[in-house]
């Protein structure tokens, strides 16, 4: 069966860097997916889309579709869709699919959300589904970049989710977040999987150590931070989930580079 693709439009841009923007668009009411995640949108360019997999920012509930997304100055799509604005169209794929879920996951205690870059995106949808509160008594959300600019939502996360009036008491009671960079000063510093193996991140919120029993773990990244940070957890003896059977943690590998 051929794809079934929605045409939506842009509502709003907002570019956080040089090279890192964010849009919006309109959501076609048939369009349904789980927080965390991904679905194939693109442009159309001489009577061709061109697609490529994006982490939905937005909630299954919200009413628009919001992406993260990186510019690649010679990509084939992102060299066109970083000059998008309002009012363009935007194809999207009506079926969207990925590990980052709960369901894929063993029960735990804690929930180790770990990004890189524009690998946050999922996870913006999944610290704002009540049902992460439910599954989970705490909710780390760490973020690595190479520049304080470049955290994404930073504001966001840290002083306008806690007030939501729907769930913003589950979220100042239990999400805890970690910004990290590694080319400038800042109150953390280091790359996510040293940070992480090393205890230092659990350290910081008073946590013990990463634990096979309690924790688990979602990573979005960078080929490189989800390599090394697989290795880690294999290392210890987790076990990776996916659709077909739950594990102590699942990795996205549908990141968009392009």
């Amino acid at each position: 069966m051929a794809a079934v693709h929605f045409h939506e439009k842009i509502l709003t841009v907002h570019h956080w860097t040089d090279n890192q923007f964010s849009f919006t668009a309109t959501r076609n009411p048939g369009f349904r997916f789980l927080n965390g995640q991904f679905t194939m949108i693109g442009i159309e360019v001489e009577g061709k889309p061109i697609m490529r997999a994006y982490s939905m920012v937005s909630t299954s509930y919200d009413e628009h579709l919001e992406f993260l997304s990186i510019k690649v100055p010679h990509g084939p799509l992102t060299s066109r869709l970083q000059h998008i604005k309002p009012g363009d169209e935007l194809i999207v794929n009506s079926k969207a699919v990925g590990t980052l879920i709960l369901q894929n996951l063993i029960p735990g205690k804690r929930l180790y959300l770990m990004s890189t870059g524009t690998g946050l995106a999922p996870f913006m949808s999944v610290i704002r589904d009540p049902e992460t509160y439910e599954h989970f008594e705490e909710v780390i959300l760490v973020h690595g970049c190479r520049e304080v600019k470049e955290l994404a939502y930073h504001q966001f996360i840290g002083e306008e989710l806690p007030r939501n009036e729907f769930f913003g008491e589950m979220v100042a009671k239990q999400l805890k977040y970690y910004p990290t960079v590694t080319r400038e000063p800042f109150h953390h510093q280091g790359r996510v999987t040293s940070l992480f193996e090393s205890g230092e991140i659990s350290r910081e919120f008073g946590f013990p150590a990463p634990d096979i029993q309690a924790d688990r773990v979602m990573i979005c990244g960078n080929p490189d931070m989800n390599v090394d940070c697989r290795k880690i957890l294999k290392g210890w003896g987790w076990s990776e989930g996916n659709m077909g059977e739950p594990g102590h943690f699942v990795v996205e590998r549908a990141f968009v580079d392009k």
